[in-house]
C-alpha cells in the first residue's frame, strides 16, 4: 500500500487551474524531492497532502485512507510538516523539549510540563536530531538550523509516516546549509525515520538518499521518476524557463545558467 497516492488531482480557483491532473505515489521506503519554479504549484500540492486545501477534483489517499471520506484531522497526523508557516507560529519562550513533545497532540505551542514517558521520548528524539543541548533553550534563541532540527523532532514525536521538508535550507548560510544536509543524510538512514519528501529550488540540496523526483511546471507534472532521469539539463531548463546545465560533482548535483560563464567573461 502506498504511503501517499494521488490520482487526477485538480485545484481550481475561479477560472484558474492551480494544479491539473496530478498523479503521484510515494511507496514505503521511498524518499522524494519536489522541484519547480515559483508558481509551479508546489505549495498547493503540499497543502492538499496535509489537508489544508480541498481538491476541486481527484483523490488523495494517505495510508489507504482518503481525504473527504476519513476524518482529515486524524489523517493529517500521519503527515509531518517542517515549513516556515510552522516556524512562525511557535512562541519565543517555548523550550526545546516542549516543542518536540507538542508534536504528540499536533499542537503548535505547549502550555503544560512535559513529564513521564512523554518526556523520555521527547529527550530521545532530541538526541536523534542531534539537539540534546536544546532541552531547555527557548525558541527565540535557536539558530535557523537548530529550529529546523527541533521541528523534525516534533514531527517524529507525532509518529508520522511521511515527513515533508518544505525548503528547510532557506535562510541558512552556506556552512549551516551543508551541516544541515549532512544531518539530513544521517537521519534518512536512521531506524524509524519516515519517508522523506524534500521541497526545494536547489538541486545542490538533493542528497543521494532521495531516489525519486517530481518536477512541476505551471501546475502540472512535467516529469517524475528516478532523480538521475528527471533532474537533467533539458527538463530543468523547461521547468524553469531558462537555458540551464545540470552536472554531477562528487555525488552531488549542481545547476547553473548555461551561458553564465560567457556572461562572466569566461571565469
Amino acid at each position: 500500500m502506498p504511503i501517499v497516492s494521488i490520482e487526477h488531482l485538480e485545484v481550481r480557483r475561479g477560472k484558474t487551474r492551480i494544479l491539473q491532473d496530478i498523479n503521484w505515489q510515494v511507496q514505503t521506503g521511498e524518499n522524494w524531492v519536489i522541484l519547480g519554479a515559483n508558481g509551479s504549484g508546489k505549495t498547493t500540492l503540499l497543502s492538499c497532502i496535509t489537508g489544508y486545501v480541498t481538491p476541486s477534483a481527484g483523490t488523495i489517499q494517505v495510508l489507504g485512507k482518503q481525504y473527504g471520506k476519513t476524518d482529515w484531522r486524524e489523517l493529517r497526523k500521519e503527515v509531518g510538516l517542517v515549513s516556515s508557516s510552522v516556524r512562525q507560529m511557535i512562541e519565543d519562550d517555548q523550550i526545546g523539549i516542549e516543542i518536540v513533545a507538542s508534536g504528540r497532540r499536533a499542537e503548535i505551542n505547549s502550555w503544560h510540563p512535559v513529564k513521564g514517558a512523554e518526556r523520555d521520548e521527547a529527550l530521545q528524539l532530541l538526541a536523534q536530531v542531534e539537539c540534546e543541548r536544546l532541552v531547555d533553550r527557548p525558541w527565540g534563541y535557536l539558530s535557523q538550523g537548530e529550529r529546523q532540527r527541533t521541528l523534525i523532532g516534533r514531527a517524529l514525536m507525532a509518529r508520522c509516516k511521511i515527513l515533508i521538508l518544505d525548503e528547510p535550507c532557506a535562510g541558512l548560510d552556506p556552512v549551516a546549509r551543508e551541516r544541515f544536509l549532512e544531518f539530513l543524510s544521517r537521519l534518512a538512514t536512521s531506524e524509524g525515520t519516515p519517508n522523506l519528501v524534500l521541497v526545494t529550488h536547489h538541486v545542490e540540496e538533493i542528497l543521494p538518499c532521495f531516489s525519486g523526483a517530481l518536477l512541476l511546471r505551471d501546475g502540472w507534472v512535467l516529469a517524475q521518476g528516478p532523480v538521475r532521469q528527471v533532474v537533467v539539463t533539458n527538463l530543468m531548463s523547461e521547468a524553469f524557463g531558462a537555458p540551464l546545465t545540470v552536472r554531477r560533482r562528487g555525488g552531488r548535483l549542481a545547476m547553473a545558467l548555461a551561458d553564465s560563464s560567457a556572461q562572466n567573461g569566461g571565469e
